[in-house]
């Protein structure tokens, strides 16, 4: 007959236990599991067979038994020496399903009843259902989906487990009706909305979801509208309150903001205290701000930075400027001492790079102006993160620079950077009333198996240019930042499907070799040889030029080509500039020996200006001239044109210049390009930099001799052509996306137009 040792009801602060006389264990049998193996129940079980049990320890055992969190029942009996050890196991989840979802996938929503301890396979707790609504209802709340409406079920199954049931009723989106701002009175309630990045429902509002309520994005534009004011004099803005209220049907927020204004203060004096290790003069014009301007405390903290940042170039890292105030209320003024603390001086003990998964380490290591062992110096480490982000190989690149647990000169140099795709398969796509719609593509691999070269291939099978290329770049063919390349190419221009340019077509068939010499962090000289081979042929309807060029030379002539070309770049960003400069000097030469002995000259002045905060003024030109030497006439194919999406969009390609008897262009040995354009966000997505529209002004012509009426013979002004247009470039998840509508300004007798040009591609 079993003797029963203790009877333990448990919870989670308590303990109840009979009393029993000391007893040795023999065997140990467990009863009751179903689902848990026996194993794991001895290796939670603090009693081992042999040892002599007491209240004390069954206590404990119990305890360490309900502590599993597998059991809700426990229970302790002995049966002639024999400990028995009753268990009934809590349920088991064997499967979460959910239903009615939309917004999100189930494995995200899943993943976060994960986080709040609800999963297959996991010990069932009722407690947990509300939790695990809560995080789910929290998900759609973050979508701004406050109507959500979950439904749990529970079902029992067999062997003890149980299958739990999400069932949802997404509802719809709750969009901001009303913004409300309180409290305004030096600048209009629309001007301070216009700060925000959340908004009323506008027409854009299904891309850039600004009408979707979040405290985050509320408590950023609360900070936004504090340094707006700041900025503009207010040194005692305060916003007061805040109020956020949703309908009753949910699907409506109203959000109102009371601001306190303050009085607007000027500047009174700026001063300058602290050890100072670079000359005075020389850190006050590092200062923004001056006295009688309003306060700006972006103006403020940039001077600071400024100051910090030129103590940090001779090593200085952790140098600390503060701007201290002295308020006259009365008086509404202020002045600021700038307290210049350098620090000690440091240097720098390693270089790491995380995040570079494809790339090699080398490649960006290379990149780096600061060097190992170096004083600190934050303009080389500012300029080494500028070259790791115009390769283009990364979306993001951060720096760090903590100091050396230990060590008080020392300091780590860590970047992070995020790589994106830097493949791309490009297609480009025009249309024109006479040619139609001519479609290319090209295939670029600019970091091949992380070693930094570039490879591309190019098709181009468009019915006026087709084009067929390879080439291969390493920008580092030696170790001081030397490129090299190399490009075989065939190509033929087929003019007969224009109607605006002379009937011609020219096969050329080339390879060359390319070499890149940086003289600085800026400029580039560029050092090119290719030997051609060009194949001509006409027809009936070809200019006289065209025709004098071919009986004099046959329809093949060969060329070695000699390419001279400097560069130099300042822009911030390749992609997307927004400040910044491009120069660029081109030269090409045909060599003597061969058949064609000309030269080429091109210069361009790009050069671009950010104004406020969202505006960007592009100006570009370009001018070329082309001759020929010892007394030969210039290849009819080396001549430039002008006109289309890349020059004075408006009118057709390559239509404007001289023009022979039969109305087709010629092109010639002179050609001016200007343009001025302001780009500014889409409307709608004022913070979104990858979607911008311009307006612009393109204007253009090429000159030469060869014209059936006597134009265009020389410069003449009075002969540009003129254009004025909107375009819109978005970098979209498929790829960069630009498009133009131009309409001709001074539009003359025979000019072709073309209205609208577009290019898409997709990158990988």
């Amino acid at each position: 007959m079993k003797k029963l040792i203790p009877l333990l009801i448990f919870s989670l602060y308590a303990v109840s236990a009979f009393a029993v006389e000391p007893f040795t264990v023999k065997d140990i049998r467990i009863e009751g599991i179903q689902r848990t193996e026996a194993g794991t129940v001895f290796t939670y079980l603090p009693i081992k067979v042999g040892e002599t049990v007491n209240d004390e320890k069954i206590s404990a055992a119990v305890k360490a038994l309900y502590a599993t969190g597998f059991f809700k029942d426990v229970r302790l009996e002995a049966d002639n020496g024999v400990l028995v050890v009753s268990l009934e196991e809590r349920s088991a989840i064997a499967q979460v399903d959910i239903n009615g979802a939309k917004e999100f996938t189930k494995e995200q929503l899943k993943d976060g009843l994960k986080s709040a301890g609800l999963s297959e396979s996991k010990v069932f707790d009722k407690s947990l259902l509300d939790r695990a609504e809560q995080e789910l209802k929290r998900q759609y709340f973050s979508r701004g989906k406050y109507a959500v409406s979950i439904t749990t079920t529970v079902t029992p199954l067999e062997r003890n487990r149980v299958a739990i049931s999400f069932d949802i009723v997404e509802g719809e989106v709750a969009t901001i009706r009303q913004i409300n701002i309180v409290g305004n009175e030096a600048f209009p309630e629309k001007e301070l909305q216009a700060q925000l990045a959340l908004a009323t429902t506008g027409w854009m509002s299904w891309y850039s979801k600004n009408d979707q309520y979040s405290k985050p994005k509320l408590s950023a534009d609360l900070e936004t509208m504090r340094s707006w004011y700041m900025n503009r004099g207010y040194l005692e803005f305060n916003i007061e309150s805040t109020q956020v209220s949703i309908s009753p049907d949910k699907q409506g927020i109203y959000i109102t903001v009371n601001v306190n204004e303050g009085k607007r203060y000027t500047i009174s004096d700026i001063k300058l205290a602290g050890e100072m290790l670079v000359p005075e003069e020389e850190l006050r014009k590092l200062i923004k701000v001056q006295s009688g301007e309003a306060f700006s405390r972006e103006k403020l903290t940039a001077s600071s930075k400024a100051m910090s940042d030129r103590l940090g170039n001779d090593g200085y890292a952790f140098a600390n400027v503060n701007a201290a105030p002295e308020v006259n209320k009365e008086k509404g003024e202020v002045a600021f001492t700038f307290y210049v603390d350098p620090g000690r001086r440091v240097y720098v003990r390693r270089i790491n790079v995380t995040g570079n998964t494809k790339t090699r380490d080398e490649v960006l290591r290379r990149e780096m102006r600061q060097i190992e062992g170096g004083w600190y110096a934050a303009d080389k480490i500012n300029r080494s993160r500028e070259r790791l982000q115009r390769l283009g190989y990364f979306s993001d690149v951060n720096v760090e620079t903590p100091a050396v647990p230990g060590t008080t000169d020392q300091v780590d140099i860590n970047y992070n950077v995020t790589e994106k795709p830097t493949g791309s398969v490009m297609a480009g796509a025009g249309f024109s009333s006479s040619e139609g719609l001519v479609l290319n593509a090209s295939f670029a691999q600019q970091n091949v198996f992380g070693s930094g070269n570039h490879f591309a291939v190019q098709v181009n099978s468009g019915s006026v240019n087709k084009v067929y290329s390879l080439s291969h770049t390493n920008p580092y063919f030696t170790d001081n930042g030397i490129s090299r390349g190399f490009d075989l190419y065939n190509r033929t221009v087929d003019t007969t499907n224009l109607s605006a340019v002379t009937r011609y077509k020219t096969q050329t068939k080339g390879a060359g070799v390319r070499f890149g010499v940086p003289l600085n962090e800026k400029d580039t000289v560029n050092l090119g040889l290719a030997v051609e081979q060009i194949e001509n042929t006409i027809d009936e309807n070809s200019s006289q030029r065209v025709i004098d060029f071919v009986n004099a030379y046959g329809t093949t002539v060969d060329t070695i080509r000699t390419d001279l070309g400097w560069a130099r770049d300042t822009r911030d960003n390749l992609m997307y500039p927004m400040s910044g400069s491009l120069q660029r000097l081109y030269g090409e030469v045909g060599l003597p020996g061969l058949d064609l002995e000309y030269y080429k000259i091109s210069y361009q002045q790009q050069w671009l200006k950010t104004f406020g905060k969202h505006f960007t003024v592009l100006l570009n030109g370009e001018l070329g001239y082309a001759d020929s030497y010892n007394d030969q006439p210039l290849p009819y194919f080396k001549n430039f044109y002008a006109g289309g999406i890349g020059s004075v969009r408006g009118y057709e390609t390559s239509s404007l210049g001289p023009r022979d008897s039969s109305d087709y262009a010629l092109g010639g040995n002179t050609r001016i390009v200007m343009s001025a354009e302001l780009l500014f966000p889409f409307p709608g997505l004022p913070n979104d930099k990858s979607v911008r529209l311009g307006t612009f002004v393109d204007s253009g012509m090429v000159f030469g001799e060869g014209d059936a009426l006597g134009r265009y013979a020389t410069f003449d002004i009075g002969e540009l052509r003129y254009s004025a247009g909107v375009s819109v470039s978005w970098f979209s998840p498929i790829g960069p996306l630009k498009f133009s509508l131009a309409q001709p300004i001074n539009k003359k007798e025979g000019d072709k137009t073309e209205m609208f040009q577009f290019q898409m591609g997709t990158v990988f």
